[in-house]
């Protein structure tokens, strides 16, 4: 565990800067960050940008000095780099583009939709899984096109995102019902069909409203394929597994370490419990065994060494519910 600064070479507002890291926590990261006096705002997702006159206060305080390439070689090597594919910010154009297509006359909605999914207090659930999500649903259909409610199911699943289970979910259905017919996106049959899959993330559990479903074109290997699209996270590679997990953490800061601990871990084997944590066929044959690989390996840190806990606070234990997925 080390805190690395590089040489201060990027100019910016007068001066020139460094970027301070952690190769494994970023609660060490912010917890330095803050007895040295630097902003939250210096922070940005896996560095923070310090001016040159800070360096040597950084350095005397602990912060190992390293070469530019040996700190994004270590920054890559703890699991903490977010790519630009996973900042909101870089992948925001991409997905307007992609909501003009489904939704053409709504440019409107779809930048009130994107801030709202970029918002600041997001670090897992922001439109980065929101275009992942949407990469693992067009993978999973193949050859059939998905109808035009479950694609807008996925923008507006976690529209509204609180740390809430159960209220979020509520909350977004509504959003998408008052918004889509408000913008005339979709006729009313349609958008109770979107409303419909989006209540049933709450518990990720088939939908109640069939008939709501089927009238607008939704088979049940669709909401399959929205539910297994949703969990893909599970089966990701190590480093992105390790940012996600880190995400989640973060989104419950106002949590203990053990109570989250304890939310988050009975969560994870309630997942290994189930015959299959995926429901679709190309789901479970592409995703499931390393899905269950992710979540042993991290409920084995949980029990014995807390090592996913990345920040700390004062609360009860999170809900049981697959928002800590």
């Amino acid at each position: 565990m080390a805190l690395l600064i590089d040489p201060a070479r990027w100019p910016a507002h007068g001066t020139v800067f460094s970027h301070l890291i952690s190769d494994s926590s970023l609660q060490e990261l912010h917890s330095f960050a803050r007895a040295q006096g630097i902003s939250e705002r210096a922070f940005d997702r896996d560095h923070y940008d310090v001016p040159a006159h800070l360096c040597p206060q950084l350095i005397d305080a602990g912060a190992q000095p390293v070469s530019g390439s040996e700190l994004t070689r270590r920054l890559h090597a703890s699991g903490l780099r977010v790519p630009l594919k996973e900042r909101p910010e870089k992948i925001r154009k991409g997905l307007l583009v992609r909501w003009g297509t489904l939704a053409p006359g709504a440019e409107q909605l779809g930048e009130d939709i994107l801030d709202r999914w970029q918002e600041p207090h997001r670090a897992y659930h922001n439109s980065a899984h929101l275009l992942e999500m949407l990469g693992h649903a067009t993978y999973l259909a193949g050859n059939d096109k998905l109808p035009r409610a479950a694609l807008l199911a996925i923008w507006l699943h976690d529209v509204i995102y609180e740390g809430k289970p159960g209220a979020d979910e509520e909350a977004s259905a509504t959003y998408a019902r008052h918004q889509l017919a408000r913008h005339q996106v979709a006729g009313e049959g349609e958008i109770e069909a979107v409303a419909c899959l989006i209540e049933a993330t709450a518990a990720h559990q088939p939908p109640q409203a069939q008939e709501v479903l089927q009238r607008a074109g939704i088979s049940q290997e669709h909401w399959k394929i929205f539910f297994d699209a949703d969990l893909a996270i599970l089966a990701a590679k190590t480093a992105r597994y390790r940012r996600y997990t880190t995400g989640v953490r973060q989104e419950y800061s106002r949590v203990s370490d053990d109570d989250f601990r304890q939310g988050r871990a009975q969560v994870l084997q309630e997942l290994l419990e189930r015959p299959s944590i995926f429901t679709t066929r190309l789901g479970r044959s592409t995703w499931e065994a390393r899905a269950r690989e992710n979540i042993a390996a991290e409920l084995k840190e949980l029990t014995y060494s807390g090592r996913p806990c990345e920040l700390s606070g004062e609360s009860k234990a999170p809900e049981r519910r697959q928002d800590l997925k």
